[in-house]
């Protein structure tokens, strides 16, 4: 989740009980021209623009034995080469092979990789070849479940750690129920571990989805926007806590600014209103102070 996916946000999920957290998607081209760089103080370690402040992808200590990083390319060897600056602190890389969005697809990358299986392979086994750390990746369903299956079974071939199923085609939109049938299928054919995601909302729906795929995870991205203590096995917090809390820690990690509103409106639109004034006031403030303020009215560190 682009602007969402970000350091605060994976550790409050994990507080909530993920097991596995994902970064935003991250482009291969803007990964290559970063360096790493450790920061003492807050404790992080991150990959920066160089000759900028300009933070592409914070991490901690504490995340980098569940933390996946999310890339989107369309070239074996700019993928490695951006693979090998963050593949050191994070638990796996993931390829981006589901996004449908049209900045993904102009550059040939997300769901615009589903139609060319050699590309896929090519980046998938450069990546296996070089690399230590698990590679994984997301797909979405193709124009029939046979095809789909056929795909799946490519990518098994290139010796990845599990694949992610999306059960909607790339054409489909949020609202078009998830086919989990189809979910089921690529289960079925493959032998490595089959991530099911799609129409996730409530904890009971991981039980649900597990039992109609057979899949041996589940990923949840809309319902943990919404409220991140969807993971909870004794059921979600009130949002407005889940709010406060992802400002507390967006304000420990000195989260981009942009990204925290981004992530606030979100939460705001599906329980409330961004007319009201909490979401006004949120879409107008300029800091990360001001947010906190809007929503304690006090100090909360």
């Amino acid at each position: 989740m682009v602007r969402v996916g970000t350091l605060p946000f994976r550790l409050l999920a994990a507080e909530y009980g993920a097991d596995i957290t994902y970064g935003e998607e991250i482009i291969d081209h803007k990964l290559v021209k970063c360096e790493r760089r450790v920061n003492d103080a807050i404790g992080s370690t991150d990959i920066v623009e160089k000759g900028t402040e300009n933070v592409v992808f914070r991490t901690c200590h504490e995340e980098r034995s569940r933390v996946v990083f999310q890339m989107g390319t369309s070239d074996a060897v700019r993928a490695l080469s951006a693979a090998q600056i963050v593949c050191k602190d994070v638990a796996a890389v993931d390829i981006n092979m589901g996004c449908p969005k049209s900045f993904s697809i102009s550059g040939g990358m997300g769901a615009a990789l589903l139609t060319k299986p050699e590309l896929i392979h090519d980046i998938l086994t450069t990546l296996k070849r070089n690399l230590d750390t698990p590679i994984t990746c997301k797909i979405r369903l193709l124009k029939s479940s046979r095809d789909t299956v056929e795909l799946a079974r490519q990518i098994e071939k290139t010796g990845v750690s599990a694949l992610a199923v999306h059960g909607r085609r790339v054409a489909d939109r949020p609202r078009d129920p998830a086919k989990w049938s189809e979910i089921a299928d690529v289960v079925a054919a493959l032998s490595i571990p089959v991530i099911a995601n799609g129409d996730v909302f409530e904890y009971d729906d991981f039980q649900r989805i597990k039992v109609a795929t057979g899949a041996s995870s589940v990923m949840v991205a809309r319902g943990a926007l919404w409220n991140a203590s969807v993971f909870s096995p004794k059921g979600k917090v009130p949002w407005e806590d889940v709010k406060k809390e992802y400002v507390r820690k967006s304000i420990l990690w000195d989260n981009d600014v942009k990204s925290t509103k981004h992530t606030l409106k979100e939460m705001i639109m599906h329980y409330s209103s961004l007319e009201l004034p909490e979401g006004k006031a949120v879409i107008k403030s300029e800091s990360l102070g001001r947010s906190s303020a809007i929503l304690w009215g006090r100090k909360i560190l």
